[in-house]
């Protein structure tokens, strides 16, 4: 098939390299304009773009599909499908229309369960046991369109970057998949029935609520994980906290227990178990310590 390829992150690009190393034609690859990161402000290219420019794909990166010139020049290659995953612009009905076979996106969701920008962390957030991918044939609203293909996995304990990570590849194989013998993939519509919305996420939500108990708090760990990082503030100084555990203990939430960083919650207590201080490299909790001890009682914020 002619293939326009939409995405932006590194889970986008399992699904890119599948497309282009199966025999389809990738024509162009539309992604995000490049953005200033690093300590440095550097404008660095998607992970997508990166992955099509090593392909020999044309990349595309307007600011917006809503002008009439850019609407042209997506219809004007004749592309029998596209395969959106996780691009970051709205498609607007003119570009949804354009593709033979419309428009299909990587869903890292069990439709209709977490619609939205954020499933991933959403569901490990809301303490689900099982998530998965869900092939759909994008229509106007958010994630709302009919499903081809869907498949689950497990959460089982995962941080929002494994978990990521491991639906990027199944996405890749789904679509593979619907592209090969889309025949055979009857449209389903979505009931209304488990609908949820996973909304961006906002930084303050990596701050660790340690009022809450250590269950949810050890989800804001794996949510968080690898960014933003879910945190706690020790007389001003930031600590990522990228992989905990949850224990035994009770007393002031967010104090600590003992002097191995046990920390009460509103209900049992937490270990972390890698830790990252501001401008320092992740380190196990008993290396922290012996850098910088805190004693039992501390409070942390």
């Amino acid at each position: 098939m002619r293939v326009i390829f939409m995405g932006t992150p590194g889970f986008a690009v399992p699904a890119l390299l599948a497309l282009a190393d199966g025999g389809h034609d990738v024509v162009a690859a539309y992604t995000q304009p490049p953005r200033r990161a690093g300590r440095g402000k550097k404008l660095q290219p998607s992970a997508v773009q990166l992955a099509a420019e090593a392909r020999g794909i044309e990349v595309r990166h307007p600011l917006s599909l809503k002008g009439v010139e850019e609407q042209a020049a997506f219809a004007a290659l004749k592309a029998d499908v596209a395969v959106v995953a996780a691009y970051g612009l709205i498609l607007p009905q003119a570009v949804l229309d354009a593709p033979r076979l419309g428009c299909l996106n990587v869903h890292a969701s069990l439709l209709p369960r977490w619609r939205g920008a954020a499933p991933v962390q959403r569901a490990i957030l809301a303490g689900d046991v099982t998530t998965g991918v869900t092939i759909m044939q994008m229509e106007a609203g958010l994630d709302t369109g009919p499903m081809l293909a869907k498949a689950a996995v497990p959460v089982e304990g995962k941080t929002a970057g494994e978990l990521t990570e491991e639906l990027a590849e199944i996405g890749a194989r789904l679509m593979e998949g619907v592209l090969a013998e889309h025949e055979r993939f009857h449209p389903v519509p979505q009931g209304e029935d488990g609908v949820t919305y996973a909304k961006k996420i906002d930084k303050a939500e990596s701050r660790l609520d340690f009022t809450r108990a250590a269950v949810e708090v050890e989800r804001q760990v794996r949510a968080f994980a690898p960014a933003p990082g879910a945190f706690f503030e020790l007389e001003g100084e930031r600590y990522r906290v990228l992989a905990a555990s949850v224990v035994e203990g009770a007393g002031q939430p967010g104090t600590t227990l003992d002097d191995a960083l046990t920390i009460a919650c509103g209900e049992g207590a937490i270990r972390p178990i890698m830790v990252q201080r501001a401008g320092r490299p992740a380190m196990d909790t008993p290396s922290l310590l012996r850098g910088r001890a805190i004693p039992a009682g501390t409070r942390l914020g």
